[in-house]
């Protein structure tokens, strides 16, 4: 039988794919990184399996998360969104994606990609957690207060400290998968909290 992380919701299969197929994988697709951080500000005050379970309805919103086309949304463009019923319909929550996509297209600019950013913060190597129980796991490191300041500095919204933390667990510069986990890469550098 698979050994999955105590938090996987075994009764939703989107969650279940998400935890074996995406969750603590080391990602570089810039595309991929803008969708997941968006994701990640969605999930503030809600349950991540709400969020899931309208990713698809949020990448038809959101022009399949194209930062250049959500950059020159419009203030109409996003008061439409607030009718659809098949996303999240917080006001701040969707002009904080337009501000994260024109955040995010200045970082492409200035970095040469958003992933060079990102893993520059994690001397380009995953941080291997040794993760026994979820519950242990902290909510926020000092690694999420400095990358979430910096963020905010340059213009992003929605991105605490808890926040980035998470992003960092799901794009895999930190892997806090449980070390019972079936779907824990290979741990080569041991890094704490």
């Amino acid at each position: 039988m698979t050994k999955r992380c105590g938090w996987v919701k075994m009764n939703n299969p989107l969650y279940v794919a998400y935890h074996d197929e995406e969750w603590g994988r080391p990602l570089h697709d810039d595309w991929k990184l803008f969708e997941l951080l968006c994701m990640e500000t969605y999930q503030a005050g809600l349950s991540w399996e709400t969020i899931l379970n309208k990713r698809q309805a949020f990448r038809e919103a959101f022009h399949f998360y194209d930062a250049q086309k959500i950059a020159q949304m419009t203030d109409a463009d996003l008061d439409g969104l607030l009718g659809n019923p098949d996303i999240i319909r917080n006001k701040m929550k969707i002009y904080a994606t337009r501000a994260n996509a024109q955040a995010f297209l200045k970082i492409q600019a200035e970095f040469g990609s958003f992933d060079h950013y990102l893993w520059s913060f994690v001397d380009f190597t995953p941080i291997d957690n040794p993760v026994k129980d979820y519950k242990q796991m902290p909510s926020k490191t000092p690694l999420s207060e400095k990358l979430a300041k910096d963020m905010k500095r340059r213009g992003f919204e929605f991105v605490g400290p808890v926040c980035v933390y998470s992003f960092l667990q799901a794009a895999g510069l930190v892997n806090d998968h449980e070390e019972t986990c079936d779907f824990n890469s290979a741990r080569k550098i041991i890094k704490r909290f």
